[in-house]
């Protein structure tokens, strides 16, 4: 399964990054890497993520790095990562969007 990267979520990497590298930009290179690797193994088991509880739909989906959610959407033929959020980040509005 292709899995695409929608602008919020690449604009949520780089603002992560970023944050991490006000300390140390190697392990926020390093932190960056691991959330892509936890991505790409949705390729092959895009199912193994839980319901988003805020959405309450069968097609969106989030898998959990440490303290991030990686949510996502599937699609006939693609996986779109949609967000990647502070898990105690509040997403009840972002649900209606």
């Amino acid at each position: 399964m292709t899995i695409l990267w929608s602008e919020p979520s690449i604009s949520d990497l780089k603002n992560i990054k970023d944050y991490i590298a006000k300390d140390s930009p190697y392990y926020a290179a390093i932190f960056i890497e691991k959330i892509i690797t936890a991505v790409e193994k949705l390729a092959t088991l895009p199912l193994v993520g839980r319901i988003v509880t805020e959405c309450n739909d069968k097609h969106i989906r989030e898998v959990i790095y440490q303290h991030y959610r990686i949510i996502y959407k599937i699609n006939h033929k693609a996986l779109i990562i949609l967000t990647v959020v502070h898990g105690g980040r509040d997403l009840s509005g972002w649900a209606k969007k």
